[in-house]
């Protein structure tokens, strides 16, 4: 029998009744058995999966009743994963993954008061066209001017202005000018590879800000934001266009078009990886190689291939996240994080998460997990670098040696880190993955 050491009063941070009211307040239980309940069953896991130094600080952090509890599980020999972790927790309640993940199956939803309606204002009477002459023979019409965007250009953001693509603008979009650019523009002779970096879900382009710095002093960057996310117009979300990958490939095809981007390489995270292969696919002269991080062709698994979730996984998320958008942001963003002795990562992936319009990211989100690019890479026929992680709740190794196989002449790079966005997490190892193949591209 395992030690049982009790917590250390001195340092616990709320007594047991307050832990409990706590958590029935978070959790949305209707009772207080229910809150102690789920409390029992989760330091059981925990106890059951923690060892050494990790298990002795969190009883010592613990009230004495919850970390007696803690310590009264017999150590399990198999390591779990995030989501494997809230699965055995689950089958061992008789819950589902998504509740065990959310607690209470649904907090009640904040309504919003009725709006003010103020009186229609009476419409001017129309003003009457005015024609314009008609031309002389061999006279042609006057090209009418381009609107001009608002946003003023900055010192570090080269934005040409007036610019406009599709349902996608250019004041969605930054671009940084390297210095090899600037030297050799002055030159004459033009140089710098373009490299664009495109965000995953829930994300905008302020999550490549540890990796732009490495990249700009040789290569031109160019971050943008998918229509909803960030920055984006909002005005331009249609759910038609969205409810596939091809939609938000259109946006990074219109991206490099209103750029003029020829032989550019294309860098995306997680969903964006796929998105990145039907850009390359639908404008191969626009993008010339690929980095594809955390990419996952399909998210369910299927006969001959391990996507890390079932069908009823994914419907009971979809569920979850649309009946509590916010709820499951909170609960699921640390899960695809990681790195829980950092809970810092954690809160910037669920204040990205929840900064998005939740209507929008649900669209995305089921266009995300229900898609299936398989067949799509066969047909990539552009360089192609493929990272994983050594540990990652959402992507497991099998889907990167998975996506190696199946593109050709693919390389697939097994990153020593935590968690599915290696480029908050690790972006040393991230940055240095992504200038290697850069530096092997001719």
């Amino acid at each position: 029998m395992y030690d049982q050491p009790r917590a250390n009063l001195s340092a616990t941070a709320m007594t047991f009744d307050q832990m409990l009211e706590r958590v029935r307040y978070e959790g949305a239980y209707p009772t207080r058995e229910r809150a102690a309940e789920a409390v029992h069953h989760v330091l059981a896991a925990l106890g059951r999966q923690l060892t050494g130094d990790e298990r002795v600080d969190l009883a010592q952090c613990l009230p004495v009743e919850a970390a007696l509890t803690l310590t009264a599980q017999i150590p399990d020999t198999r390591h779990l994963t995030g989501w494997g972790f809230v699965k055995d927790l689950a089958a061992r309640t008789g819950a589902t993954p998504a509740t065990a993940l959310l607690g209470h199956r649904r907090r009640p939803r904040h309504r919003r008061p009725p709006r003010r309606t103020r009186p229609p204002r009476p419409h001017p009477a129309p003003t009457p066209r005015r024609l314009r002459p008609p031309l002389r023979p061999g006279r042609t019409a006057p090209a009418r001017a381009r609107p001009r965007l608002t946003r003023p250009q900055s010192a570090v953001f080269d934005v040409p202005r007036g610019r406009r693509s599709g349902r996608w603008s250019l004041r969605d979009c930054s671009v940084w000018k390297s210095s090899a650019e600037t030297m050799s523009r002055s030159q004459g002779t033009p140089h710098g590879r373009t490299v664009v970096l495109a965000h995953g879900f829930g994300c905008d382009q302020n999550m490549w800000r540890l990796t732009v710095p490495a990249l700009v002093e040789d290569y031109r960057v160019v971050l943008f934001d998918y229509v909803g996310s960030g920055r984006s117009d909002l005005s331009a979300f249609s759910e038609a266009r969205y409810a596939s990958l091809s939609g938000y490939a259109r946006d990074v095809v219109d991206v490099c078009e209103a750029l003029d981007l020829r032989g550019a390489v294309f860098v995306g995270h997680s969903v964006s990886a796929m998105i990145g292969v039907l850009a390359a696919q639908t404008a191969p002269e626009r993008i010339r190689g690929t980095r594809d991080g955390g990419a996952l062709p399909r998210y369910i698994d299927d006969e001959g291939y391990r996507g890390g979730f079932t069908a009823e996984d994914i419907d009971e998320l979809l569920d979850s996240l649309e009946s509590n958008y916010l709820g499951w942001s909170a609960a699921m963003a640390p899960v695809i994080m990681g790195n829980a002795e950092r809970p810092e990562l954690g809160e910037e992936l669920t204040n990205s998460f929840c900064a998005t319009d939740p209507a929008m990211a649900r669209v995305f989100a089921r266009t995300t997990f229900l898609s299936d690019s398989r067949e799509e890479l066969k047909a990539v026929s552009v360089p192609t670098l493929v990272l994983d992680c050594t540990q990652d709740a959402i992507a497991p190794r099998e889907v990167g040696a998975f996506v190696h196989q199946a593109i050709p002449g693919s390389t697939l790079l097994t990153l020593d880190a935590t968690g599915h966005c290696p480029h908050m997490s690790a972006p040393e190892a991230t940055n240095g993955a992504i200038t290697g193949f850069l530096a092997g591209l001719r």
